[in-house]
């Protein structure tokens, strides 16, 4: 009676090469933009402009796309 109620379950890993690419390619954004807020002046352009265009571009747009891709 055991034998009939097993039933193998697969379970596919959803993320494959290119998820995990993506993602580190959003992890790298972020730290870049984090260091170049870090070594800007106060009041800089790069600290102001650039770095937050950065910080967005990784956090909303690069890592929520390599989490959801699917091919």
């Amino acid at each position: 009676m055991k034998a009939k109620n097993k039933q193998s379950v697969k379970f596919l890993w959803p993320y494959k090469r290119k998820n995990y690419l993506l993602f580190g390619v959003g992890v790298f954004v972020i730290i870049v933009g984090y260091l170049i807020m870090y070594l800007g002046e106060v009041n800089s352009f790069q600290s102001l402009a650039i770095s937050p265009l950065l910080l967005l571009a990784g956090y909303i747009v690069i890592i929520p796309l390599a989490l959801l891709y699917k091919k």
